[in-house]
């Protein structure tokens, strides 16, 4: 007999006998809390990315912090050195990096990240991305939920919400997939984030 049968039959003969236990409340349904525009969280940040037809793969610890004007972001090996720190205002980027270099300014921090670390940090869309919220394909606005966890963007990234922050009255993002197949400026990427705090 095989282990799914015997295990179909403990359960008829432990609901017949009036053994069994109350079913477990069903996951929340319940959308993300509304966007906020401060946010402070810190967490792991693992990417995969395509550079001249070589898969490579970075790990990262990062500190973010953002408010209706500005992002900042420290990123940091796994040895707790700073490596990068971004600073994304409406005049544009700036990228610092470790040691004597120069920092380097550009309009768009996707593009500024690529050309200093090799692979494009999508802060614009984390923004929201990190709460929860994205712009949808149809250019709606998309809030995730437990029950509703997988989105593409109108640039062409997807995004799946994997796993839930215990304890929240609302669910909080604690592991987010996004990945993007390559093209309109983007190169194949692959952005494995989990948030710690």
């Amino acid at each position: 007999m095989s282990f799914k049968t015997l295990a179909a039959l403990a359960g008829a003969a432990a609901i017949l006998c009036g053994c069994a236990t109350a079913p477990s409340a069903p996951p929340s349904t319940a959308a993300v809390a509304p966007y906020a525009e401060t946010l402070s969280v810190s967490g792991r940040l693992n990417v995969q990315y395509l550079q001249d037809g070589t898969q490579q793969s970075v790990t990262v610890r990062f500190d973010w912090q953002q408010d209706a004007q500005h992002t900042d972001v420290a990123l940091f090996d796994p040895f707790g050195t700073k490596v990068a720190a971004i600073a994304v205002t409406p005049q544009g980027a700036t990228l610092r990096q470790g040691g004597n270099k120069a920092p380097l300014s550009a309009d768009s921090i996707d593009a500024l990240s690529a050309r200093a670390l090799g692979w494009a940090l999508p802060v614009s869309g984390l923004r929201g991305w990190l709460q929860g919220h994205a712009t949808a394909a149809d250019g709606k606005p998309w809030s995730a939920s437990p029950a509703h966890n997988e989105v593409t963007t109108p640039d062409g990234w997807h995004l799946r919400y994997v796993t839930w922050q215990a304890g929240s009255e609302l669910p909080r993002p604690l592991r987010i997939d996004a990945d993007h197949p390559g093209g309109g400026g983007i190169q194949q990427m692959a952005l494995r984030i989990v948030i710690v705090e």
